[in-house]
C-alpha cells in the first residue's frame, strides 16, 4: 500500500501510538508488537502461535480482524489531533486465504482523514521464509472522540 503524505497535528504522534499500544491487553494477548509508525500508516507484527489459531492451525480469523482493527485505528490516530481519542465505529473484513504462516503484518492507512471520521484500508500479510501472501483486507471507519474523560489517549 502506497502511503501518502498527511499533515499531523501532533509532532508526538509515534509517542502517542506507542504509549497508547503498551496498555492495548488485546495486542500483548496476541503477542503483537508495532512496526511501521508513519502519519496515517501503522503497521502490526505478530508471530504464529497454537494460541491464536482455528481447527485447523490457521490463524483464527477473529485474531486478524483484531489486529487488522488496531492497525486501521493507531493509523487514524496518528493524523487526530492531541486531545482526541480514536475509537472504531465501523468495520469489514474480507478473508481472501487462509492465514498460514510463521509470521503476520497487518497493514492499516488512512484514506482520508477528517476532524470527526476518518476512512482507513487495512491489509493483512501471511510471512512464510520470504515468501508473503495478501490474506485479508478491511474496511475501516474510525471516530475522533473528544471532550470525554473516560476516552483518552
Amino acid at each position: 500500500m502506497n502511503t501518502i503524505p498527511f499533515e499531523v497535528q501532533t509532532l508526538a504522534y509515534a509517542e502517542r501510538v506507542h504509549e497508547s499500544f503498551a496498555r492495548q491487553g488485546a495486542m500483548q494477548t496476541l503477542g503483537a508488537r508495532l512496526g511501521l509508525v508513519a502519519p496515517g500508516a501503522v503497521d502490526i507484527e505478530l508471530d504464529w502461535a497454537v494460541g491464536l489459531t482455528q481447527q485447523h492451525g490457521f490463524l483464527h480469523a477473529g485474531m486478524v480482524a483484531t489486529a487488522l482493527d488496531s492497525a486501521c485505528g493507531y493509523a487514524g490516530l496518528t493524523l487526530m489531533a492531541e486531545d482526541a481519542a480514536v475509537l472504531t465505529i465501523e468495520f469489514k473484513i474480507n478473508l481472501l486465504a487462509p492465514a498460514r504462516g510463521e509470521r503476520f503484518r497487518m497493514e492499516g492507512r488512512v484514506l482520508k482523514p477528517g476532524r470527526t471520521i476518518t476512512v482507513c484500508e487495512g491489509r493483512a500479510f501471511a510471512l512464510d521464509g520470504s515468501q508473503e501472501k495478501l490474506v485479508a483486507t478491511m474496511g475501516c471507519t474510525l471516530m475522533a472522540v473528544t471532550g470525554r474523560e473516560n476516552i483518552r489517549h
